[in-house]
């Protein structure tokens, strides 16, 4: 069985290490526009950001050894995309980069527009996130909308075949929380991760199933659910209009209107704190050790916006994974079945 500190993406991937770094919160503010299946105005962002805080902090990543960084076209419509580009000019060899496709927007107004997954609509997306990143290939492009109908999955793997074939890109995966989806990819021979929501607060057992069964990786989205695991949001808290979680969608549960912190949830992560914060952890790095506990599959990606967040998050590494008695201990607290 592989180490925390030997991930690898699928069977024939790079190893990428125990963790890997988001960077949906440095792309900036961005809305949803007419044909998204948002609320038309709707935040879908983190907020202001300071692109060179964002450099600073995908550098400082970079010299505590993260190798994967994750992000997608539609961050900030393109705005993210260019920030990591820019952060990794001359380290390319250093790094795998993973992004993703298919949903639509207008970087003039900064407003996701819908979704497009037809063959020439990918091969034109990922030619734009290549010249974003300014990298000749991406080591792993991600089906970016999990809901997309499976009837339509093989054509898009076909397309994304043929893009391996062109040296454009490395591998692929699909980011969704559908089992029957991931499965659908993680047969594939250039299929070697699956992207999906997991943290200490909601498991996702079916999802690590299809990692084991498909010998994929688990690339784990919000381990730190959005921030509300770094233990800084209260029932007081407030945030900006246009960060995401000052107006939650249905998904976002941790957040109530305005920022605050969800009573219910707050409720959870204190009855598992003192688990979590066990050894000198801090609460995320007690979170990022809960999901190295789950499975040595699993690769979080947590987000980052200053290099302090970068380096708290990638200090985890050095108290390892939770161990099987605090495991079980979380989920008896939490009602689930061990």
């Amino acid at each position: 069985m592989a180490t925390i500190f030997e991930r690898r993406l699928g069977k024939t991937g790079p190893i990428v290490g125990p963790m890997g770094v988001g960077t949906w919160a440095i792309g900036g503010p961005f809305i949803s526009g007419k044909g998204c299946q948002y609320p038309t105005g709707a935040p879908l962002g983190y907020g202001q950001v300071n692109d060179d805080d964002s450099v600073r902090a995908i550098h400082c990543a970079l010299d505590r050894g993260a190798i994967l960084f994750d992000t997608a076209d539609v961050y900030g419509t393109g705005h993210a995309e260019r920030v990591l580009g820019r952060a990794l000019k001359g380290k390319r060899d250093q790094v795998v980069i993973a992004t993703k496709f298919d949903n639509t927007f207008d970087s003039n107004t900064r407003e996701l527009t819908g979704t497009d997954v037809t063959a020439d609509y990918i091969r034109r997306a990922c030619e734009a996130s290549l010249r974003r990143l300014q990298t000749n290939w991406i080591d792993l492009y991600q089906l970016h909308v999990g809901d997309l109908p499976i009837d339509q999955a093989e054509p898009v793997a076909e397309t994304l075949d043929q893009l391996c074939e062109e040296g454009l890109i490395r591998y692929y995966a699909w980011s969704t929380d559908d089992p029957g989806r991931g499965a659908k990819f993680g047969k594939r021979p250039r299929a070697v991760a699956v992207q999906f929501d997991m943290n200490v607060l909601e498991d996702a057992p079916n999802m690590l199933e299809i990692c084991e069964t498909y010998d994929v990786a688990g690339i784990v989205r919000l381990p730190l659910a959005m921030g509300f695991l770094s233990g800084k949001f209260t029932n007081a808290s407030h945030l900006p209009t246009d960060d995401i979680r000052s107006k939650p969608p249905t998904w976002l549960r941790y957040f109530e209107e305005g920022g605050s912190a969800s009573a219910e949830w707050t409720d959870r992560l204190n009855g598992i704190r003192e688990i979590l914060t066990s050894d000198g952890r801090t609460l995320a790095q007690g979170a990022l050790a809960w999901i190295w506990g789950r499975s040595d599959r699993t690769i979080p990606i947590p987000g980052v916006r200053t290099a302090a967040q970068a380096e708290e998050n990638l200090r985890a590494r050095e108290f390892g994974a939770l161990s099987p008695d605090q495991m079980l201990e979380i989920d008896r607290f939490l009602g689930r079945p061990s």
